[in-house]
Order: C-alpha cells, then structure tokens, then sequence
C-alpha cells in the first residue's frame, strides 16, 4: 500500500502542471463555448467525454519512460505504418466535404492526419538529432523534406488542404530551428513556391481554390465561397471589447456562422466573450508554448529538444491559422483550435503529445550528450 501511495505521489510531482493548467484552461474554454449555442445538440456532451479520456491519456503518457521513441527500429514502423493508414483511407475513408479523411467506425470517426502531424515531428527530430552538426548541408534538408513530402501529399490528396499546409509548417519550422543555413533557406521557398504552383493546378479542388481567391477578395462573393469568412469577421466584430455574455451569441446560436464547434470556435468565443477574452484565451496559449519551449532548452537530449519545438511550431501554426482566418485574415482552411475545437481523435492527439513531452521531462535531468548547434 505504501508503495503503491509512493509511486502515486512521485507521479504526480513529475506531472508538469504548468502545461496541464493551461491546456485544461484552454478546453473549458471550448466546453463553455459550445455548451452556450449547443441547445439539443450532442457537441458539449460528446466533448466531456473526450476531454475525461484525453485528460487520462494524459497522466498515463506522463507515467511512461519514451526513450524508447529514439530508436530507428521504433519509429520507421510507426512512420510507414501510418502512411499505410493515409493511403487505406482513398478505399476505406468516409467522404466529408469533400475530403475522404476520415475513417468511419460506427458513432466513431478517426483522422489519421492528426496522428501523421506527430509522427513527422517525432521523425524529423529522430533526424536531424543525430545530424544537427552537418544540418547545414543540403542533402540533409532535401531528406528530410522527403520525409515531410510523402505524408504531405498523402494528406494533400484526399484532399486536406489544411493538414497538407500544417505538414508543411512543421517541418519548415523544424529546418528553421535547427539552423539551416540562409543561402539553402531561399532553396527550400523557392522549392515550396513550386509545391504551391504544383498543387495548384494540378491537385487542389475549385472549392479550395476558391477559399484562396475569397481571401484575396474576402468580400467578392459573401453569399457564396465568401460566407464563412465573412460570417467569422461579423462574430469577431460583434463581440466588441467585452463580448454579448455566454449564451447571447446570436452568429453561431442562429446558425449563422458555419462549424461553430470546430472551424470557427474561436469567433464563437470572440463574439460571447469580446476582445478581453479572447486576449485571454490567447495569453494562455502563448503560456503553454512557452513552457513547452522552456521544456525543450532543458531536455535530456537533442531529440527530446526537438520533439518539444516541434510540438510548439505545430501548436502555433493551428492556433495562427485558426485565428486568422476566424478574423479574415488568413483564407478558409478547415484547422482546428488545439485543445479547443470540437472532435475526439484532434483531441486525444494533442493531450497524448503533452504527455510524452511531460514524461519526457522525468528524465531531463540526465547528462545532455547532444546539444543543439
């Protein structure tokens, strides 16, 4: 019993509280919200469900040693394992606006792509932690690019423009922080500005192509391609500096604005909630990066640091996106708000990866025998 009481009290010292408060603060926020507009609908409900498993998923990936993920014999099954799952979802995935990127089991939908975003981040870290000294080197950047590459046109394809740009993100930001060189940063946006040319006339659908160009001329079409957006900025816009109160958001609870509990939850809080609030909601956000950061200079190797950078990079890229175009900003592209948004397996993804990064920091404190360059 006393064993048991010891090893119950060590874990939870070990749990790193200062990421668990602000992303449990930041999933509230999401219940609150979409509790406020729900009415009959199974969105709240669903989600405390969601948000109890990811909670436990959470402080048992803290219990757990992860060295293990540094071996190659590791993470290349997982790696092709799920590039297998991307390309089983062009026969078995459910058709969903468009995209097949879902897997459809009974009253449960699984995304791959969530689980794909992490997988890269863990690959690219594996990588460029045993070649941090030579990252300067082209022929390390080209590949891990194609790494990068597969899952992204595999997402690109279904097609998930959103996933595919978040694939791209990671592992731009991943190059950045571990310090390429500016003569090969011109090569890697000069090879993005042909992806883009590429997919552009060769793999986005019109309906994509038209979130871009209602971007450009957000007020062109505000009854067609241009109505979420322009929807978003009138609840953003509503909520003024202190918001309508919880429950007096009319653009989401008159059905106005369009996947208020997942594309567009961050202008249904604005609305409900007004500028202070949604300052915030970002504030806190910008605490967990910073602690995630603040993990990664104290890692216990070169992996664990990168690992948790890209965690950040990852986390900052939905939460840019998604306020973005939430405030007109930034074209429509189905990215969610993490920790916040609607959906179950977004969900588990995120708080399992702040469980590995906090089980990861039980043994920081080790020899660093790599550092980064």
């Amino acid at each position: 019993m006393f064993s048991a009481l010891r090893h119950f009290f060590r874990d939870t010292l070990s749990v790193d509280w200062m990421m668990f408060i602000p992303a449990l603060l930041i999933s509230l926020a999401g219940l609150v919200t979409m509790n406020s507009f729900s009415g009959d609908s199974h969105y709240f409900s669903h989600q405390v469900i969601w948000l109890s498993i990811s909670v436990v998923v959470f402080f048992a990936a803290t219990s757990m040693d992860w060295r293990f993920l540094r071996r190659t014999r590791v993470l290349v099954p997982m790696y092709l394992g799920t590039a297998l799952l991307l390309l089983l979802l062009f026969v078995l995935g459910h058709v969903a606006n468009g995209a097949r990127s879902w897997f459809s089991l009974g009253g449960f939908a699984f995304q791959p792509s969530d689980f794909a975003k992490v997988v890269v981040i863990l690959m690219l870290a594996k990588y460029f932690s045993r070649r941090h000294i030579e990252i300067r080197n082209l022929r390390h950047i080209i590949v891990s690019g194609v790494y990068a590459f597969i899952i992204f046109i595999l997402i690109a394809l279904e097609p998930d423009f959103g996933g595919a740009v978040i694939i791209f993100g990671i592992w731009f930001g991943m190059v950045l922080v571990s310090g390429i060189s500016k003569k090969h940063l011109f090569s890697v946006l000069a090879l993005g500005t042909i992806v883009v040319a590429i997919l552009w006339g060769f793999v986005f659908a019109q309906y994509q192509k038209d979130r871009i160009k209602t971007f450009l001329h957000p007020l062109a079409d505000i009854h067609g391609a241009g109505y979420n957006a322009y929807q978003s900025t009138i609840a953003v816009g509503s909520g003024q500096i202190l918001g309508k109160g919880i429950g007096y958001g009319t653009q989401s609870k008159l059905l106005f604005l369009p996947e208020y509990q997942t594309d567009f939850i961050f202008a249904a809080f604005a609305e409900e909630w007004g500028f202070i609030g949604s300052v915030l909601l970002l504030i806190l956000c910008m605490a967990l990066l910073f602690r995630i950061i603040d993990n990664s200079r104290n890692a216990a190797t070169n992996f664990e640091a990168l690992f948790g950078l890209g965690l950040a990079v990852l986390y900052t890229i939905h939460i840019v996106i998604h306020a973005g175009m939430n405030m007109g900003f930034l074209p429509v592209t189905g990215i969610t708000f993490p920790f916040m948004s609607y959906g179950g397996s977004h969900l588990v993804i995120e708080w399992l990866s702040l469980g590995v990064l906090s089980g990861m920091k039980r043994y920081s404190t080790a020899p660093k025998f790599e550092m980064i360059g």
